[in-house]
């Protein structure tokens, strides 16, 4: 063979390597040096508000992650501001990101940026997004860097805090300052009117504290919340405190450090039903006091209320939130500090069920699924929504399992520049597969693995899902085209989903093929999406 003959043979759109683009196919570049598909900046600013920034990944640092996301925003903004607002408010509401501070940025981006149509219809929704006084709060660091305390913005912060007293109240004692600003600092800001003598009284305490300093609570029932915050700041034992608590109702943000090393304290706070977002951040706490025993009442209370699935989903907690708890508090130590505590079994087949139950209910397809998990290097560094520990890599893991925990006819691979045989089930706890999955060796990336397995091994699939950061580089041949043999070969339509586990701006999922799926990782409502891709 020629020179020149063998130079021609390589080029070829049936099997490229991934380090070449696709002949005719408009790939880029990604991070790794391979080439993928650039995601559209709309289904980017899905993965920003919910998978964020935070940590970077292994490629990318936090800053310039950040940077090229805010880029981004700002084009969906000037292409269409108001359908970004829907959006931020959409995922928001429904609890579907880990965190709120994404949306909080994005909608103060848009409140700054955007046309006058575009700012107002920001600002209009903004209590439907910062639906706390830390939300509130968070929103004015954010906003601040990006504009100034014009009329529109003062009269969305003055409707803000317009709320009905009770639960404004409530807000300002559990949430009085937060990242270098205080309930004060924005009252001061934005001027509002009191619309009667309850808010009045209230902001003037926000504002400047009052004198009310009586044995007896507040006259006003609406205002005696914030009597018995300033009664329990003066309180001399633990007895006082806990009956402050008790009656009142305080949020543990209320209490005095000192007190809260007191197991009668926290007992207190569980008789109040303490907000359940706190009890899952509280768990090894609770225990590390000797509240929560194997058996105990207190443990029985808390799984049960872990196990109420309705309330799970009234609160928004999201499966981020209870992955984190669970992986910190099954451990029996914290990702920082010196703190330890024996775990509850009991507590960590609660965490285990609640997980499950944070996704929406999707029905069974009874499809055959492949369900490959990127194991490679580049999954194992940075993290998800920022919390410790949760590398793209274990979350995907957990993520997975959703899917063969509602689909009979599924199959894990792992992969990484070779297929990793995974051990996992869902019949596993959630804890189990966590460590199982962190301790895989790291290696190079080629998603075209899963597809390759299948035509290998004849295996029927009707859909892969590739939980991945979409930074491969090592295969001779790129997923797409390994999918395109595999449909040949098999004489089945295979679909692709591809989850995307960071907030990078590439995909393997060609978006020109309508069998092939672009999702965000670790949006709650995906899983229901998934089902639906495949049944059409």
């Amino acid at each position: 063979m020629t020179r020149i003959a063998h130079v021609l043979r390589r080029v070829q759109t049936r099997a490229t390597p991934q380090h070449e683009k696709i002949l005719g196919s408009n790939q880029v570049p990604n991070m790794a040096g391979g080439f993928a598909w650039k995601v559209s900046d709309w289904r980017r600013l899905d993965r920003f508000l919910v998978l964020g920034t935070e940590g970077g990944t292994f490629y990318i640092g936090e800053r310039q992650l950040t940077l090229d996301n805010a880029q981004a925003l700002l084009r969906v903004i000037e292409a269409d501001g108001a359908r970004v607002v829907r959006r931020i408010v959409e995922i928001s509401a429904a609890g579907r990101a880990p965190k709120n501070d994404p949306a909080l940025f994005a909608l103060a981006l848009a409140s700054a940026k955007g046309d006058p149509a575009t700012r107002k219809a920001a600002l209009e929704v903004l209590p439907k997004v910062a639906r706390t006084g830390a939300h509130l709060l968070h929103f004015a660091q954010y906003v601040e860097g990006f504009r100034g305390w014009g009329r529109g913005l003062r009269t969305a912060v003055q409707t803000w805090y317009a709320q009905p007293v009770d639960r404004l109240a409530y807000q300002a004692v559990k949430y009085r300052q937060r990242d270098g600003w205080a309930q004060r600092d924005l009252l001061r800001l934005a001027h509002p009117k009191a619309p009667d003598e309850q808010h009045q009284a209230l902001y003037h305490w926000i504002v400047k504290g009052w004198d009310w300093a009586g044995d007896e609570p507040h006259p006003d029932p609406a205002l005696r919340l914030i009597w018995a915050f300033e009664r329990i700041q003066r309180a001399t034992s633990t007895a006082e405190a806990v009956q402050l608590i008790r009656e009142y109702r305080l949020p543990r943000e209320a209490v005095p450090t000192q007190f809260l090393a007191a197991p009668e304290v926290w007992e207190a706070l569980l008789e109040t039903e303490m907000p359940i977002t706190a009890l899952i951040r509280n768990l090894a706490t609770l225990t590390r006091v000797g509240l929560l025993v194997p058996g105990g009442e207190a443990s029985r209370r808390i799984v049960a209320r872990l196990g109420d699935a309705g309330q799970l989903r009234a609160a928004r907690i999201h499966p981020i939130a209870v992955l984190a708890a669970l992986k910190t508090y099954a451990q029996g130590k914290g990702e920082r500090g010196k703190s330890t505590w024996t775990p509850v079994p009991q507590v960590i087949d609660a965490l285990d069920a609640a997980f499950y139950a944070t996704f929406q209910y999707v029905e069974p397809t009874g499809k055959c699924w492949l369900l490959a998990l990127d194991v490679s290097g580049s999954m194992g560094m940075g993290t998800v929504a920022g919390v410790p520990g949760l590398t793209p890599r274990v979350a995907s893991a957990a993520m997975a399992l959703i899917t063969a925990a509602t689909e009979q006819h599924h199959t894990f691979l792992g992969f990484a520049h070779q297929l990793i045989p995974l051990a996992i089930s869902p019949r596993q706890r959630l804890d189990d597969v966590v460590a199982a999955i962190s301790g895989i060796p790291f290696g190079g990336t080629d998603c075209a693995l899963p597809m390759l397995w299948a035509i290998e091994h004849k295996a029927k699939v009707d859909v892969f899902v590739v939980y991945t950061d979409s930074e491969t580089w090592f295969g001779k041949i790129h997923p797409m085209q390994a999918l395109a043999q595999y449909r040949e070969k098999m004489a089945i339509r295979a679909k692709l989903i591809v989850v995307g586990m960071t907030s990078n701006g590439f995909t393997i999922a060609d978006p020109d093929d309508a069998g092939a799926l672009d999702v965000v990782g670790f949006d709650s409502a995906v899983p229901s999406v998934m089902a639906d891709f495949v049944r059409a």
